[in-house]
């Protein structure tokens, strides 16, 4: 897993947007920012669960899974509106909990103020979760294929609430800056929360 800085430059979103001057970005600034971060190596293409798998999702709860597949193949005429769908900022009221099974793509998470975004490659063994609240998006990269393991709390269900006026109100978009606000200023509150400047990504 990589973070970094998106660069805002136009061009395709499935690109890096990846400055050589891009700030670092280290672990604990994405836990920060209220990410979950881990890599577990697939133990086989065919048994992709593993204990340090099921011993997250039982500390955390997830009684449910499923496994998703995003690619031109899997979704037909429909993949360009998904992936735009998918690219839209917004934010759920349950937690998006992905471990990436094959393939690879971007989410971009707003850092502290919510104006820039911060740039997370996942791959293969990536586990990647979202608090309830995060402004956030999603896209494949270049090789339009990811297969990803969504993991839930309760029934399977993703209910996208795009950023406008009335997501400032929601009670888990309240409660997410609340306790993000608290994290900055146990980090130091290190200008306004964001990371000082320095060269590359971090791999994490």
């Amino acid at each position: 897993m990589k973070a970094y800085y998106y660069d805002d430059l136009p061009g395709d979103p499935r690109l890096p947007h990846h400055s050589p001057s891009s700030p670092a970005i280290p672990p604990s600034h994405l836990t920060t920012l209220g990410l979950l971060h881990q890599h577990i190596p697939l133990p086989s293409p065919t048994s992709p669960s593993s204990p340090a798998l099921e011993a997250i999702a039982t500390a955390r709860g997830y009684q449910h899974r499923d496994t998703i597949t995003v690619s031109p193949a899997a979704l037909g005429p429909a993949y360009g509106d998904k992936i735009r769908a998918f690219f839209a900022e917004h934010m759920h009221e349950d937690e998006e909990i992905r471990y990436i099974l094959a393939g690879a793509g971007y989410f971009d998470v707003r850092e502290v103020g919510d104006e820039r975004w911060v740039r997370v490659r996942v791959e293969e063994g990536d586990l990647l979760v979202l608090p309830p609240g995060i402004y956030h998006r999603f896209t494949t990269d270049g090789g339009d294929f990811v297969r990803a393991m969504r993991l839930f709390r309760e029934a399977p269900r993703w209910v996208a609430l795009e950023r406008g006026g009335g997501t400032e109100g929601n009670e888990w978009r309240r409660g997410y800056v609340e306790g993000r606000e608290g994290r900055v200023r146990a980090e130091g509150g290190l200008g306004g929360g964001e990371v000082e400047r320095g060269g590359g990504g971090v791999e994490i």
